[in-house]
């Protein structure tokens, strides 16, 4: 489709990157292969070269994969999109392509647990430092940058307390600095909510597990941004580094998820804030984590880079942890499980689950409270998730 970048999202989702293929399939086919024929041994050494587009090795690229990849480059106004096969395997693969010993990165307190343990006792085995702040304030991100700074790394809304962070703000910072690289996660907003490359970021990082597929049966990961940028990832932290790849299989489910990406979108965005709401308005709950809640810390800097609040939201009860548990074993309606951006509501408890990897003295650090309670709104009918949490809540 010709100008598909000037349409609307939800357009875009569906015929972003699509290609009329071999037998007029409407949709995309499984290029279930692993290396791919060269029409002569001159072809072959020039693809080798990077002399001439075209596939050699799936592992570099697949014809469905690059489908995949093309949706997400449109989606986030990017250059280009890296599938890999995790959301670990694309911070993994991108720190990896731009990092070397004696390097430094700039990264907040508050992230997802594995990748806070990637940075905090993985990465820096290999010699990188890393400075872990509060990067919502920016007199700290200033007074943080070093000689050898090359990577600032956020997430906003960070997980799993939807800490937000101006990118915009940040990204002027780092200008000021040549080899400076501003780094996003974006899996939390999705490009349905917030698009950091055009607030002046560098580089996107999503785990595709969670919005983008929507359907909680695989693992994928994202990376886009600039094409030079995604062309260094791809030959050198996926196919010399971690050997992170998509699949072709994984590709076509994110490829069909994104058929519904706008429309399941609007109906997570639209739950959370009614549940986020009725929380707040709860007696037995102390406090409600939501950007789209007028006293959220950062709510004035969403309305500014945001153009949706999220599907996900997090909570603390009065009565601390034990009744956090007591809720998270009574729910009904609400499943027990981590991951988000499923259909289903999904409901987990983050200092024993996802971010087990801090300590007790590194939750108090990044403002996490032990008895958060983490809840990924999902797409049946907001009142028999909001009815379900009302009777959980009677035992708490």
């Amino acid at each position: 489709m010709e100008n598909i970048k000037n349409k609307g999202i939800g357009t875009i989702s569906i015929h972003g990157g699509n290609r009329k293929n071999e037998f007029g399939c409407l949709t995309t086919p499984i290029y279930q292969t692993s290396t791919f024929i060269f029409d002569s041994a001159e072809q072959g050494g020039r693809r080798f070269a990077l002399e001439e587009e075209g596939y050699i090795y799936t592992r570099l690229s697949n014809p469905t994969v690059d489908i995949a990849e093309k949706k997400l480059a449109l989606l986030e106004n990017g250059e280009a999109a890296l599938g890999t096969a995790s959301g670990m395997g694309a911070i993994t693969a991108t720190f990896w392509t731009f990092l070397k010993a004696g390097d430094h990165i700039i990264t907040d307190t508050t992230l997802y647990g594995c990748a806070f343990s990637f940075l905090n006792t993985g990465i820096s085995r290999f010699g990188i430092e890393v400075s872990f702040i509060d990067t919502s304030d920016l007199e700290a991100v200033k007074k943080a940058i070093k000689s050898n700074t090359k990577i600032i790394y956020l997430e906003t809304p960070s997980n799993p307390n939807l800490k937000i962070v101006d990118i915009e703000s940040i990204c002027n910072i780092a200008k000021n600095y040549k080899d400076i690289k501003v780094i996003i996660d974006n899996t939390f907003a999705s490009p349905y909510c917030q698009k950091p490359l055009d607030l002046g970021a560098d580089i996107i990082i999503h785990s595709a597990t969670k919005y983008l597929n929507g359907h909680g049966d695989l693992i994928a990961g994202f990376v886009v941004g600039k094409k030079e940028d995604i062309d260094q990832i791809r030959f050198v932290g996926i196919k010399d580094m971690t050997g992170a790849v998509l699949a072709p299989g994984e590709a076509s489910l994110i490829i069909r998820g994104l058929k519904t990406f706008e429309i399941r979108m609007e109906k997570h965005c639209k739950s959370a804030l009614k549940v986020a709401k009725f929380l707040g308005n709860h007696p037995k709950i102390k406090k409600v984590y939501y950007p789209g809640l007028e006293y959220h810390k950062g709510y004035e800097i969403v309305k500014k880079q945001m153009l949706d609040f999220g599907g996900t939201l997090a909570f603390e009860l009065k009565n601390g942890f034990e009744a956090g548990k007591t809720l998270l074993n009574t729910v009904n309606l609400c499943t027990l499980a981590v991951s988000l951006g499923s259909p289903e509501t999904l409901i987990e408890h983050p200092a024993s689950m996802t971010h087990s990897p801090y300590t007790k003295k590194e939750l108090e650090a990044a403002g996490l409270d032990e008895g958060l309670v983490r809840l990924s709104v999902g797409l049946e009918n907001v009142e028999d998730i909001i009815e379900d949490l009302e009777t959980a809540l009677k035992n708490c």
